[in-house]
Formats: structure tokens, C-alpha cells, sequence
């Protein structure tokens, strides 16, 4: 793999010309995942683009552990997002940088499957987040490079901000 230095050279050409891209036509895009369940293991195929992912469950929980079950999942992608936003501002700043890695941990409550469970928190919480950076910059440069990256990571401001979600079932008998 190439130095991270000359990556973010490339990530610099890459993002100013997303960027004029985005200002010459400023239509918004879709981003679009499809989920199926497989037959008798009840592990989730994921399609994204050309991209299969595999999510399941562990042993314990009916699961083969074919894969990293929701929750994990997208403590992963939060943590995939933000390094590559803290590669893209880094990449439109200028800051040099030698590595960047980020763990991301959260807390779930296995009473949230109970009925009964209006007092427990149903979702993944207390998250938090370490992003390792190494770096010959200065501490305000990166404490800097911090606060872009948490203004402008997606998943990031996904999970701290409400969002409205619509959903519908569509329902079929078998044979349709």
C-alpha cells in the first residue's frame, strides 16, 4: 500500500473535484441499500451498488455468525465515515498525517426485546469514539482537523441529529 501522504495528495485532486462537480450540478443523489433474508439461516444479505454484505447473529441468538450483527455494523460505519472525512479534510487543509484509525464502542441492553421494556433504551447507546491520529502537525492543527471532521461526517451527524423516516409494508400472500 502507498505512503498515506501521497494518498491524501490524490484525495485533495479527488474531493475539489467532487466539489465542482456538486457546484455545477447541484442535483442530490440517492444512496440505496436492499437487505434480504436468507432461507433457514436468517442471515441478512446486504446489496449495495455491486457489494454483498453479510449481517447475522451469534450463536446464541438463533444466528450462524456469518457476519457482524446490525448494531455492530454500524459502529463500523461510523467509524469507516469518519476516517474518511478526517482523510478529506485533512487532504483539504493540507495537514499531513501518517496514520488514522478509530475505535467505535457502544452499549446494548438485551431487555430492549422485552415486551414489557418502555423504561430500557431500544437502541445502541452511549456511544463514543477514539480517532488515533499520527501526525508531525501541531495539536491546534489537529484539534482543528477534529472539528471539521465531527461538522462534516454524515454518519456521524446522522446519529446526533433526529432524522424523519417514512416507511411502508407492502403485503403479499406466497405465490404472488
Amino acid at each position: 500500500m502507498s505512503d498515506l501522504k501521497e494518498y491524501l495528495a490524490q484525495k485533495r485532486r479527488a474531493a475539489l473535484a467532487k466539489m465542482e462537480a456538486a457546484r455545477a450540478n447541484p442535483a442530490k443523489t440517492q444512496v440505496k441499500a436492499q437487505v434480504r433474508v436468507a432461507g433457514r439461516s436468517g442471515m441478512r444479505e446486504i446489496r449495495i451498488r455491486d457489494f454483498q454484505i453479510v449481517s447475522d447473529s451469534p450463536p446464541d441468538f438463533a444466528g450462524y455468525n456469518l457476519g457482524p450483527g446490525s448494531p455492530e455494523m454500524q459502529m463500523g460505519v461510523l467509524g469507516s465515515c469518519m476516517t474518511h472525512i478526517t482523510l478529506i479534510q485533512a487532504a483539504l487543509r493540507g495537514v499531513s498525517l501518517e496514520a488514522v484509525s478509530v475505535e467505535v464502542t457502544a452499549e446494548n441492553d438485551p431487555r430492549a426485546l422485552f415486551p414489557d421494556s418502555d423504561d430500557v433504551v431500544i437502541v445502541p447507546h452511549n456511544i463514543r469514539y477514539v480517532l488515533n491520529i499520527v501526525s508531525d502537525e501541531p495539536p491546534e492543527v489537529i484539534a482543528a482537523l477534529h472539528e471539521a471532521v465531527e461538522k462534516a461526517c454524515p454518519i456521524l451527524n446522522l446519529l446526533a441529529n433526529p432524522q424523519v423516516i417514512t416507511g411502508e409494508v407492502v403485503h403479499r400472500k406466497p405465490g404472488e
